[in-house]
């Protein structure tokens, strides 16, 4: 993709005026010209090249003392579900790509010897390349965002850009792309991402802050060869809806509308467990948008059971409550437990201070609204048991591409599409010119951090065969096909 120009308006200096105080939570005024002022951001974005040169982020220098595959994975399930776990492994078992998604912690483990500007965003903390997908909006209307936020947290904007670009290697290798695609994707992913940074920090900052509207992606990004995959994708979205999962995963018990068992995706719970959640949503109720009470209010409960989801959160307690309004039409919410980031532990060794979290599903949700530009209006967060929990629609119109089931010629689509996501995402916290600066105009950034990506797949593929082993010859128990 080539430069995208944008006229803007030179903003010239001006007098400060004494009426009007600096308002804390405001940008300060501009300064008469000839006066001494803080460097640009821009022009600070580029100084800190002299401290990190660009091309310093191919490094990846294992930490002393680095976990094993299988120690990592025991000990990113402590807590969790106990009677889950071999899923868990199971399915982190699959395949390379597989692992690298439940294995966020350790990759932050990892990241800790890699360079950092300094300059910090709102992360994802898991932005691999399955993490993006469609959902619907308010108006029924389908948004392409990142769509995972368990581990959020504010740090160094490096961490997502490195797990994304890792992400479309082990991706293109597992749908049998050559090593030339792989790279080119991960480089690409770096290279979309810098030009939509740089795109971002020439416009006034409200048009930046909704920039790249969902139906100009495509030719922002050059994606076209994924044009024919969205559609599928948009399609089947389309359908994905509360009703449809109520209509194949609930019966009439003749006292209502219940839950079927199907072990061990899903199953009923204990009617005390089920008291539990039901308490937790009336607290729930006042995280929304106050507007959004008379609606949940035309709803009733009816029935809650367990539900196993993703890769890297299988074993966390996660719920599915089903609720009917007086036709009978099916709202479905998602109780899932939040946990503390994987990433907190490590952003200190950078230089990221960790504040104390109030509430895990509070982090989780903030960080959630911090990074989209359009959220579900039912997001929101409850404590159950004493435990933190997120709360959200369950099959709101979600859809997602599969990066490792994609064609050889659509992997660096791919790669760009998301690139462009993720910057737009972290430019809501970031400033897109400082960002912009550090990255600079030529491709220095795209090849180490290729560079990088490669390096990493290949750990991560190590990793992999690590628990394979494991498994084959008893040291960890794994559910596989599950």
């Amino acid at each position: 993709m080539g430069e995208i120009e944008a006229t803007v308006p030179v903003q010239r200096a001006v007098t400060d005026d004494p009426r009007i105080p600096v308002v804390p939570g405001f940008a300060r005024r501009a300064t008469v010209a000839g006066k001494s002022a803080p460097q640009p951001p821009r022009g600070a974005g580029k100084t800190l090249r002299e401290r990190v040169p660009r091309a310093s982020h191919c490094a990846l220098d294992l930490p002393a003392g680095r976990p094993d595959a299988v120690q990592a994975v025991e000990e990113s399930s402590r807590g969790r579900v106990p009677g889950l776990a071999p899923i868990r492994v199971g399915r982190m078992a699959a395949t390379p790509f597989a692992f690298l998604r439940g294995s966020a912690g350790l990759m932050a483990h990892d990241l800790v010897g890699t360079p950092v500007s300094g300059v910090g965003a709102q992360l994802c903390g898991d932005a691999h390349a399955a993490n993006f997908g469609l959902y619907g909006d308010a108006r029924g209307s389908l948004v392409i965002d990142l769509n995972d936020f368990d581990e959020t947290v504010f740090g160094p904007w490096e961490w997502d850009l490195k797990r994304l670009a890792t992400s479309l290697v082990l991706a293109g290798r597992e749908a049998g792309a050559d090593e030339d695609t792989c790279r080119q994707g991960a480089y690409d992913t770096v290279g979309a991402y810098r030009r939509t940074m740089r795109l971002l920090a020439k416009l006034p900052a409200l048009d930046a802050w909704n920039a790249i509207a969902d139906e100009e992606l495509v030719s922002h990004t050059d994606a076209r060869d994924l044009l024919g995959t969205l559609e599928r994708v948009s399609e089947k979205a389309r359908n994905n809806t509360s009703a449809r999962f109520a209509a194949k995963s609930t019966e009439d018990s003749g006292d209502g509308r219940r839950f079927i068992d199907a072990p061990p995706v899903l199953r009923r719970v204990p009617d005390e467990e089920a008291a539990a959640v039901a308490a937790g949503l009336g607290d729930y109720l006042g995280t929304i948008s106050e507007d959004r009470v008379p609606l949940l209010a035309r709803y009733a409960i009816h029935d809650v059971a367990f539900r196993v989801v993703g890769t890297g959160s299988v074993g966390t307690r996660s719920y599915v409550v089903l609720l009917l309004d007086h036709r009978g039409e099916p709202l479905v919410l998602q109780v899932k437990e939040a946990r503390p980031s994987v990433l907190a532990p490590y952003l200190p060794a950078v230089g990221f201070d960790v504040p104390a979290v109030e509430h895990e599903g509070r982090r989780v949700v903030l960080g959630q609204k911090r990074m989209q530009v359009v959220s579900d209006i039912l997001l929101g967060w409850a404590t159950v048991d004493g435990r933190p929990f997120q709360v959200r629609q369950f099959r709101n119109r979600k859809g997602s591409v599969d990066p490792a089931a994609l064609a050889a010629d659509q992997v660096d689509d791919y790669g760009r599409m998301t690139g462009a996501l993720l910057a737009r995402a972290h430019a809501h916290s970031a400033d897109p010119r400082l960002i912009a600066g550090y990255c600079g105009k030529n491709e220095e950034l795209d090849e180490a951090v290729a560079a990088f990506a490669v390096t990493y797949a290949d750990r991560t593929e190590a990793d992999h065969a690590e628990l394979v082993r494991a498994i084959g010859s008893g040291r960890i128990a794994a559910e596989l096909g599950v």
